[in-house]
């Protein structure tokens, strides 16, 4: 079993349930990232009928850790509406992984702005 992944897709369902609406969209985008990482949709599934506690993400690489973020903020735009409380959600997620929490509200502003690498660049020079 991939626990990084399993990590990873828990994190985000909890987040698309923190505005008490399971969009579609989030469905369809946690699903997707499941299945290219070839993580059963049983499985998936399972941890969305009862998600785990978020246990400490330390050990993760600097890249999955930018790769856990990256994907909480795509996953706040999936379904066209931003929520506080996703906002805050994934705020304590970037204090788990190690970052600032400031670092969600530039990346809201700047994903879609600016290439990746230029972002994980100043990321991790400014929010680390």
């Amino acid at each position: 079993m991939d626990i990084v992944t399993k990590k990873k897709l828990n994190i985000l369902i909890q987040l698309a349930e923190a505005d008490k609406h399971f969009a579609k969209a989030e469905r369809e985008m946690i699903l997707k990232i499941a299945q290219d990482r070839k993580f059963p949709e049983e499985e998936v599934n399972q941890l969305i009928r009862n998600p785990e506690p978020i246990d400490t993400l330390g050990a993760l690489s600097n890249d999955q850790k930018f790769s856990y973020l990256i994907d909480c903020i795509d996953l706040i735009f999936a379904d066209q509406k931003v929520f506080e409380s996703e906002i805050i959600f994934t705020k304590s997620i970037a204090i788990k992984l190690g970052f600032k929490k400031n670092v969600v509200d530039y990346l809201l502003e700047n994903i879609n702005k600016k290439p990746v690498e230029e972002i994980k660049a100043r990321v991790f020079a400014e929010y680390w």
